[in-house]
């Protein structure tokens, strides 16, 4: 700790820090630009300037720059000597010459760090008269609009881009006042982490292209606490609405997990929420045929359909803890399936059985950028889990920030930091069924066979036991006893393992390398779903198990079966049964239903989700439909099970809040006991007030029901939870961190302002970030010792598939995206060059594989090197077939 003194007063801070993070930690605004917590120090900007003094008794001071300066024991500076804010306002001013004077028209208005530090340094007046520069602004893609006329030379963008995310398709170019911030040429920015540059920038150069379609500004949103839906890294966002469409969605910031960034997955993979063939009411189908029916009518009719028939409750890990409890409840324990096909079950509970293994540490996703060397065994992360992947790219900067400390040089001062590390890196070993995007961090690489990846994980196990290795050539082993030296020899190794290939085999060896490092290794395991890992504690049958039994009704909760299981093992399993769908999108299985009853989205319900990590978190419903559209009818699955069950039964309804269902779920699955811990329940308020949706200045809200009524009806209102619909709550930094809806204090509109709610700039939430690790509070389970797989021979004359995975294809929703459609590739199927040659076959050609009863025809993209006898298989994007069995191929159809 230090002791710094700031116009007069003293204050206890970090002294490793720099006087601007330490300032702004203490609640004390000094205006900056080019300095970001996560991207360090650079002073390009010189905003930051305050004066500093030699000692109490010095009066004359000298400017430096906040952001470049330690807070070092016994600092003295003023931050308001006229010399310091003279010089702010100068700066400002410069910035600002060639800046436009649109803010009425600029998107970020309202949401503008510029706009912000100019009200800061109360600059109103511009005095330049003469001809402002211009640029040209180019096309990047589907996501991002680029108005190059409104940069200030920041640098946040390139530093964000290339040094943080790692991109290569973005740069700085010129020089002086020409200075310009873009790609070589116009051309889709190919960066999974983009859309982060909407938040970087400080001002409207980068900002959200798909909002554009449909723009509105922040203040006239409505927002709401969320999780993102789109894989199981559990990334908090906040999505805004305006007129009953989601329009945008924002990081929020939580500062275990995704803290200042998201992927572009879970920022622009929402639009599938506005779609129009969307099921908004009941609907009564017989193939194509479709007839809306009211609430009572459904209910009565799916009752007496089910009324003394073996029904058989499908449920999802896309749907959350309340919803699959409450199907649970209705169709009785022994009818309950997890809607999960075996392989994927076992996996997933695979993954949940070695989180909750005596000794083994499971990290969060801060936590994974401290580690010094890093194992990825069998996961392409940047498709799979790609916040993780920005993680262990932070990770890889661990050697840099060690050299520097052996220097003396603080880890925020970005420039030196790179100049002392050069190309130095924190070890990353990756082997993986397909070269990665993580290559460029990576000390090696090797892309193998699941079967081959699990069998050299098991040999670094043995070779960090001290065991001798058996089974590997030569070259295998001496990579595998290179490995295991080298998470030997460092602080804090990290072994990072999934579902994606679907072997069982390489799990078990990540968790055999971590244990075998003793109690100072972390293990993280990616499962596929938002809910995948919280459905593997819940339990019940895999969908093979249930369509074993016998059933006459059929009832799936947001889950598509054919995204399951191969087309005509569902096909049968549903032959002559009825079929009753709770859906809030057009699927397959809503295709197939008999009847189907409106679900909410993760924006119009609640509900809680277990991340990859373990860690329970609560999603709000953003919006109430029926407000714009009184027809509308859609509900969260669980108040549709609860009515079932209670007219079913002949029994009073004993769920009507969110939170009697919690108390459910928690009360019959111990396991979840923790869940009522997440969030604070419906009664919460700050000074009596519930927490608002919507900003202070909210506007417009009679014009939105306009077309129905002059007259402006009562808001919405919420029971379920300590949130309002409406601006007329609290709204400031006191709100827990499960109910921060979006990110607002006086003075701060932009992003920045989740400074004002942590507890020092970067770090943590006041009060703690959001959500509950179960597996910190889970019994722990004996230690296991697993075995290596035997060798999987190749048979020349077949092959097998291998999974391909893709950050916008494999996902349900994302390819129901109107955005997204220009950034999913084209299906085809992978062929390394050996095997093209032993195929006869070019690129682009078509092939014919029959996997079982499914014979799949698409065209080849030859890669450069794929195993032997493997061929990529594009998960997403073509039928659900079976890979546990090879396929035979045949070229063209």
């Amino acid at each position: 700790m230090a002791t710094i003194h700031v116009d007069g007063k003293s204050y206890e801070v970090n002294g490793s820090e720099n006087l601007l993070q330490a300032c702004l930690s203490l609640g004390i605004d000094i205006p900056y630009f080019c300095w970001h917590p996560s991207l360090g120090s650079v002073g390009s900007c010189r905003q930051c300037a305050v004066t500093q003094y030699a000692n109490a008794d010095d009066t004359r001071g000298r400017l430096v720059m906040s952001c470049m300066t330690p807070a070092s024991d016994n600092t003295f500076i003023s931050i308001e000597d006229k010399e310091a804010k003279d010089f702010r306002a100068s700066i400002v001013e410069f910035l600002m010459t060639n800046h436009p004077h649109d803010c009425p028209v600029c998107e970020e208005g309202g949401h503008c760090h510029l706009q912000d530090m100019t009200v800061m340094t109360q600059h109103d007046r511009r005095r330049y008269r003469f001809t402002k520069r211009t640029h040209y602004n180019q096309e990047l893609g589907s996501f991002i609009s680029h108005e190059m006329n409104r940069c200030i030379a920041c640098y946040r963008c390139v530093r964000y881009y290339n040094d943080y995310a790692g991109g290569t398709d973005f740069g700085v170019y010129a020089s002086a006042s020409r200075v310009y911030f873009g790609r070589p040429e116009s051309g889709t920015l190919e960066s999974e982490f983009s859309g982060n540059l909407t938040e970087v920038c400080p001002t409207g150069v980068f900002t959200d292209k798909t909002h554009s379609e449909r723009y509105n500004r922040k203040w006239d949103m409505q927002y709401a606490p969320s999780v993102c839906q789109g894989c199981s890294s559990g990334c908090n966002i906040s999505p805004g609405e305006r007129y009953g469409e989601l329009r945008r969605v924002e990081n929020r910031f939580n500062g275990e997990v995704n803290q200042y960034f998201l992927c572009d997955k879970g920022r622009f993979g929402t639009g599938y929420v506005n779609n129009a063939d969307r099921p908004r009411q009941p609907q009564f189908r017989d193939g194509e045929n479709v007839t809306t029916v009211s609430v009572d009518q459904a209910l009565d009719t799916v009752i007496a359909n089910i009324q003394g028939k073996k029904v058989l409750g499908i449920g999802s890990p896309r749907a959350s803890l309340e919803s699959n409890f409450a199907l649970r409840e209705l169709v009785g324990q022994e009818n309950f399936s997890t809607g999960l096909s075996q392989k994927e079950q076992n996996l997933a509970e695979l993954a949940a059985s070695i989180m909750q293994t005596e000794g083994v540490y499971n990290p969060n996703m801060r936590e994974i950028e401290s580690y010094d060397a890093v194992l990825i065994l069998g996961e392409d992360l940047t498709q799979t889990a790609p916040r993780m992947a920005l993680s262990v790219r932070q990770a890889a900067k661990n050697k840099a920030k060690e050299m520097a400390a052996e220097r003396r040089t603080q880890d925020w001062l970005a420039e030196p930091l790179q100049r002392i590390a050069q190309d130095a890196k924190s070890p990353i070993f990756i082997l993986a069924a397909t070269q990665t995007r993580l290559a460029d961090v990576a000390a090696g690489e090797v892309v193998a066979s699941p079967n081959d990846i699990a069998r050299l994980g098991f040999a670094v196990a043995a070779a960090v036991a001290g065991e001798s290795i058996l089974g590997l050539d030569d070259d295998a082993k001496a990579f595998a006893q290179t490995i295991a030296d080298t998470l030997k020899a460092a602080k804090k190794p990290l072994i990072i393992s999934g579902t994606s290939l679907q072997d069982a085999s390489i799990m078990e060896a990540a968790a055999q390398v971590a244990q075998s490092l003793g109690g100072h290794a972390g293990l993280t395991l990616t499962v596929p779903e938002v809910n995948s890992m919280g459905l593997a504690i819940f339990g019940g049958q895999s969908l093979e198990q249930a369509f074993a039994q016998d059933y006459d009704t059929v009832i799936v909760v947001e889950n598509d079966l054919y995204r399951r299981l191969p087309v005509a093992q569902v096909d049968a399993a549903l032959s002559g049964k009825d079929l009753i769908v709770l859906d809030h999108s057009e699927t397959a299985t809503v295709k197939k239903a008999d009847i189907v009853l409106s679900a909410a989205s993760f924006a119009e319900g609640d509900g809680t989700v277990v991340s990859q990590e373990g860690r329970a978190q609560r999603f709000y419903q953003v919006y109430d439909p029926s407000y714009y559209k009184p027809e509308l009818a859609i509900k969260e699955s669980w108040r549709w099970l609860h009515a079932l069950e209670t007219g079913l039964k002949g029994k009073a309804i004993s769920w009507t809040l969110l939170d009697d269902v919690i108390e459910s779920v928690a009360k019959n699955v111990p396991a979840f006991e923790a869940i009522q811990d997440v969030a604070p329940d419906a009664g919460f308020r700050v000074h009596g007030l519930k927490v608002a949706r919507e900003p202070r200045r909210y506007s417009g809200r009679t014009a939105m029901r306009a077309p129905l009524s002059v007259h402006e009806p009562k808001q919405p209102v919420d029971l379920d939870s300590a949130l309002t619909f409406s601006m007329e709550g609290y709204v400031g930094n006191q709100t827990p961190s499960a109910l921060v809806p979006f990110a607002w204090s006086a003075g701060w509109n932009s992003p920045q302002a989740w400074n004002k709610f942590q507890d020092k700039v970067g770090g943590h939430l006041k009060g703690g970030d959001s959500g509950i690790r179960l597996f910190d509070r889970l019994p722990k389970r004996p230690v296991r010792t697993f075995v290596a797989p035997a060798i999987t021979v190749v048979n020349p004359e077949s092959f097998r598939l291998v999974p391909m995975h893709h950050i916008f294809a494999s996902g349900e929703f994302t390819i129901k995206t109107a955005a997204m459609e220009s950034r999913i590739p084209n299906a085809t199927f992978a062929v390394g060059e050996q095997d093209a040659a032993r195929l006869n076959v070019q690129d682009g050609q078509k092939i014919t594989v029959q996997a079982g009863d499914a014979s799949i025809v698409l065209p080849v993209q030859i890669i450069d090197y794929l195993p032997t006898g493997y061929i990529g298989y594009p998960v997403g994007l073509a039928p659900t077939v079976s890979l546990a069995e090879p396929v035979s191929v045949a070229v063209g159809v």
